[in-house]
């Protein structure tokens, strides 16, 4: 997939902007507060997706406006296609003149992966900020990956509530195994998506790490909870139920895949725990460009990948790494440094300036 031409109105500080971007690297560069991030946000709006960050609709609107709109070509699925979103009151979005009804509609034919520092969290964050993007990345691949999550929240929130109710109910403890059982049975189908999702990052991160690294840093990724080979549903039910006293005690279930965690390590240290800014950087890069492999062989488009503040806090060989090394895929990066835009071999420099493209 790749953007041909983009214009917004009215979106945050961006009073009026259009421009070409090229195949490859684009970089966004100017001073902080002139729009780069919001140019980002406006152009992941069209996967069909709630604004990386976090923004409700309203807020994308620029003050004292009515209503904001952006206009997207792009190519994909063998075709020039164009897209508009208009925001006013609700969000709404249309493919080549045709309402788009559900996010899956719009993200078949548009794909997209983005990193902000807010996705640092991935490495310095808990087990939610990772389980989070496990789960993300998957119900973007399988929609019915979602449905799982949706049946296994049932089934534990039935069970912490059997915790909570067996102490003052005896005859209660005969239900353990059933709701036990139902639980495991889901619980496993999520774990084996999960690892096998894993298995696939680590076909890609570790040599995009290596790149970043030139060669000098390994990344693994690994999942916390470990199950033996062709027995996940009993392991899983035995499981629960060694923790079954202590659970009623604290009433609610300490193992499940909504404790589990997807373990990051760079050369055999947890790189949440002894990770520089820079190696953390590198290892959610790394993640992020290997869901964009990910989901790109999953759908048969590569996503545009849009990488925000991606420079921060990397040495001058990560970053040349990023501008001239990642090939085959349209990419935007903003930054704050014009030198940075000195060290691109190829592909494209914008400057922004006060939410207006003027080079």
């Amino acid at each position: 997939m790749t953007v041909c031409k983009i214009e917004l109105e009215n979106f945050r500080n961006i009073e009026k902007c259009g421009f070409e971007p090229g195949e490859g690297v684009n970089i966004i560069y100017g001073e902080n507060a002139q729009g780069k991030t919001n140019l980002l946000e406006a152009v992941w709006m069209f996967t069909g997706m709630r604004s990386f960050r976090g923004a409700k609709d309203s807020e994308l609107v620029s003050f004292g406006k009515e209503r904001a709109s952006a206009e997207i070509a792009f190519f994909s699925q063998g075709r020039r296609q164009s897209a508009e979103l208009k925001i006013k009151s609700k969000r709404e979005l249309c493919k080549n003149g045709v309402a788009v009804k559900s996010p899956a509609e719009m993200a078949e034919s548009f794909p997209a992966v983005v990193f902000s520092p807010a996705h640092l969290m991935l490495v310095r964050g808990g087990p939610a900020e990772r389980r989070r993007f496990l789960d993300t990345a998957l119900a973007q691949l399988r929609p019915k990956y979602a449905g799982l999550l949706l049946e296994y929240k049932r089934a534990l929130d039935q069970r912490n509530a059997l915790l909570r109710d067996a102490p003052g109910h005896t005859e209660l403890f005969d239900m353990f195994e059933l709701f036990e059982r139902r639980m495991a049975e889901t619980a496993a189908k999520i774990i084996n998506y999960r690892l096998r999702y894993i298995a696939a990052l680590n076909e890609t991160a570790p040599a995009v790490y290596g790149g970043l690294s030139r060669g000098r840093e390994n990344l693994s990724a690994a999942y916390s909870f470990e199950i033996p080979d062709g027995g996940a549903v009993e392991f899983i039910i035995s499981a629960l139920a060694e923790s079954r006293e202590h659970d009623i005690r604290t009433g609610w279930t300490s193992v499940g895949p909504h404790r589990d965690d997807l373990v990051l390590s760079v050369d055999s240290l947890s790189a949440r725990q002894f990770g520089s800014q820079g190696q953390a950087r590198s290892a959610v890069l790394a993640l992020k460009i290997a869901e964009a492999v990910i989901l790109g062989r999953f759908s048969g488009e590569k996503p545009a990948a849009l990488l925000d503040d991606v420079m921060s806090e990397l040495d001058a060989g990560r970053q040349e790494y990023i501008l001239n090394h990642i090939e085959g895929w349209q990419i935007f990066i903003t930054c704050c440094e014009p030198e940075t835009v000195k060290r691109l071999m190829g592909g494209k420099a914008f400057k922004m300036d006060q939410g207006r493209i003027i080079s």
